[in-house]
């Protein structure tokens, strides 16, 4: 229901023919270009903070620019970027991004992708990526031991150091054995050039990272490469044909702008590079082979929020799966409006929870029954509030960023069913949802969430990293103060407070306890307490899908970690135990 901002969108071209095929085909120098606008706008769902494109020329001489690259923020960054573009910008490599920021840092400064220079050409490397990383503090801690000195404290910059650190060996052993081969002067450089090996350096850059992604990247002399974490928890897809290599965040993009089948395209595996070197030759590598004993097995942390909000739905196998959520909640809304279905109006929240509506309704009309459904809710443009003098007029416009439909719910007479894909922080619901819903004076309001719980924070890439966000965290916080059960809150405290001097991959999840004395049910009518709106006295009730719905939904998507606590990673489960720490920290020097 709150806009949940998620970093990032990626997209990759690699023309294997010449310039002048395209243009002779095309009728145009600039078709790798254009493609690579499309696939950019296609995924502006992805990020609207910023944007960066990035190009490679193969045939440049000495004196001439090879490599290019052009960044812009906000959120029309994609077409002021395209609009400075030129001829120049015409490569064979083309790597786009766009940008959400889920770890507070804004500016151009930290927009993708990042260049690291060298009168090297093979030395050029330009990166950029959709990921998060766990284990930052250790890799930065490890590049300054090697006598490294970064001059940005961030994973994107750290990362970037560290590979071109690794490039710049890869480069080294090249020239060794130019040189024993009795090369010289230019003939090193065309040998360096056409003998880097990425599948090198990124095995010794990534398994030294902790996190989810997906990494793009160029250097001067044309390698291209992307590689996925591990665990999958990160999407990409990509596209090969005698003419092009083209990779997205979604496969939907590549579909649009190449005109292609689903079976034409392929999910890059878990823990695998996709590379393209200089002469365009295509290989898929494995670059690490196994996940930590102590994570799921490799491959099984692809995210599943992806499939429930992040990604367009227009997927083919993600509008199935979202109809599937949909459908699967038909059981518990049935008890929620005690069977008196020609009695409810059933509705959804704009935008994303559209498709699962559709199956909630399917589920009731195979089920035989007339059911009557309007669209309710009409999400305005954003309200300008700064236009009013104080908080009061602020909060009162805030209210009305959604409007409703009149006339369509008979009043107290008729429930109301409500569908949305998630309840995260609940602000929207109080401020402005439950109350508008409540002007047509329904019999009983049914939120429901096509998604379980969101009880535990994210930190592979999604702007959720703090425990009292949370509105089933602060109804669990809220229970065990009413119970008088404090005490466990301050042994967890203790036992996280253990678990950080443990290694990582040792570490295990005390905050989960904090949930166990409570039943779904008891946690949902707490949170229907905290977000009732004062003066609202209408009947609410909260339903949310099952952890068992999901997996059955989204069978290959098992990373759950949002709604279990199952978090893929040792870096996840470490800071997971720190945010409680930071919780309880300040809640208690609050009180």
């Amino acid at each position: 229901m709150e806009p949940l901002k998620h970093e990032c969108g990626v997209a990759m071209i690699r023309l294997l023919k010449p310039i002048e095929y395209y243009e002779q085909k095309y009728g145009t120098r600039l078709y790798g270009l254009n493609k690579l606008y499309l696939m950019m706008e296609k995924q502006h769902n992805r990020g609207q903070e910023g944007a960066g494109i990035a190009s490679v020329h193969l045939e440049a001489v000495p004196g001439q620019e090879y490599m290019f690259r052009e960044k812009a923020q906000g959120k029309d960054a994609i077409t002021e970027i395209f609009s400075r573009t030129h001829d120049n910008f015409a490569g064979e490599l083309l790597m786009g991004h766009l940008r959400y920021s889920t770890t507070g840092k804004s500016g151009l400064t930290f927009v993708h992708p990042f260049l690291r220079r060298n009168n090297w050409r093979a030395k050029n490397l330009c990166l950029c990526g959709n990921f998060n990383m766990t284990n930052i503090d250790e890799v930065f801690l490890q590049l300054t031991q090697q006598g490294q000195f970064p001059r940005i404290y961030s994973d994107s910059y750290i990362m970037l150091e560290l590979m071109g650190h690794r490039l710049d060996r890869e480069v080294e052993r090249n020239y060794v054995l130019a040189k024993e081969q009795g090369l010289k002067d230019t003939a090193i450089t065309d040998y360096i050039d056409s003998h880097v090996e990425m599948a090198n350096v990124l095995k010794t850059t990534m398994p030294q990272f902790d996190g989810g992604y997906v990494i793009c990247g160029l250097t001067g002399s044309g390698e291209f490469f992307s590689m996925r974490d591990p665990w999958g928890i990160r999407p990409a897809f990509y596209y090969q044909d005698d003419e092009i290599v083209a990779l997205a965040s979604e496969r939907p993009v590549l579909q649009t702008t190449f005109d292609l089948q689903v079976e034409d395209i392929s999910e890059l595996p878990p823990g695998n590079a996709l590379i393209v070197n200089r002469q365009g030759k295509i290989t898929l590598s494995e670059i690490i082979q196994n996940s930590l004993p102590s994570s799921p097995k490799k491959g099984e942390g692809a995210c599943s929020f992806e499939r429930i909000y992040f990604s367009r739905g227009n997927d083919r196998d993600i509008y199935r799966e979202r109809q599937r959520l949909g459908e699967q909640l038909v059981p518990a809304v049935t008890s929620a409006i005690h069977d008196d279905v020609s009695n409810t109006v059933f509705s959804f929240i704009p935008n994303t929870a559209e498709v699962a509506y559709y199956g909630l309704l399917h589920g009731f009309m195979r089920q035989g029954h007339d059911v009557r459904f309007e669209k309710i809710a009409w999400k305005d443009i954003k309200l300008r509030t700064f236009i009013t003098d104080g908080q009061e007029e602020r909060n009162d416009l805030a209210a009305h960023v959604y409007d409703i439909t009149y006339g369509v719910v008979r009043p107290n007479e008729d429930n109301l069913v409500v569908i949305d894909d998630s309840i995260v922080r609940g602000t929207t619901l109080k401020e402005s949802i439950i109350k508008i819903l409540d002007r047509l004076h329904p019999k009983k309001i049914v939120l429901v969430s096509s998604a379980p719980q969101i009880r535990y924070p994210d930190f592979y890439g999604i702007d959720m990293a703090n425990l009292d966000e949370f509105i089933a965290f602060r109804a669990c916080i809220a229970l065990l103060q009413e119970r008088g059960m404090d005490e466990l809150l301050t042994e967890v405290y203790h036992q996280c407070q253990t678990e950080l001097q443990k290694a990582p991959a040792d570490q295990s999840l005390p905050v989960k306890r904090l949930y166990q004395p409570f039943t779904t049910q008891e946690l949902n009518e707490k949170m229907v307490e905290m977000l009732r709106p004062a003066g609202v006295t209408t009947p609410i009730e909260l339903v949310f899908q099952s952890i068992e719905g999901l997996h059955a939904a989204c069978p290959h998507h098992h990373g759950d970690w949002y709604f279990t606590g199952n978090y893929p990673t040792p870096g996840g489960i470490r800071l997971c135990n720190q945010s409680f720490i930071n919780f309880y920290s300040q809640s208690i020097s609050n009180s």
